[in-house]
């Protein structure tokens, strides 16, 4: 079974950033998806299996980058010049290539203050 849980989640101010980290697995495809109070669960970032290919939500690009080492088995999704708007739960997820995300990790929080 695929078992994801992220890491690195915290309060930081406003400009300052953050470095999330969640399990991997070679087999998969890996997202980064967040949640605000009120809102619907949103896409952030994806990378494929390789590592090769990234795709961004256009609220981040630019400012997160999304990177994956397969020797280790981890996902990570750095987070530059945070806004107060980034305030999520933010959750790693899984999915078989041409599936949906499957596999979802527990949430962790991010805190941006103004």
């Amino acid at each position: 079974q695929v078992q994801l849980v992220e890491s690195g989640g915290g309060l930081v101010q406003a400009g300052g950033s953050l470095r999330l980290s969640c399990s991997a697995s070679r087999r998969y495809d890996m997202g980064w998806f967040r949640q605000a109070p009120g809102k619907e669960r949103e896409f952030v970032a994806a990378i494929n299996w390789s590592g090769g290919i990234t795709r961004y939500a256009d609220s981040v690009k630019g400012r997160f980058t999304i990177s994956r080492d397969n020797a280790k088995n981890t996902v990570s999704l750095q987070m530059n010049s945070l806004k107060p708007e980034d305030t999520a739960v933010y959750y790693c997820a899984a999915r078989v290539y041409g599936s949906n995300y499957n596999y979802w990790g527990q949430g962790t929080q991010v805190t941006v203050s103004s």
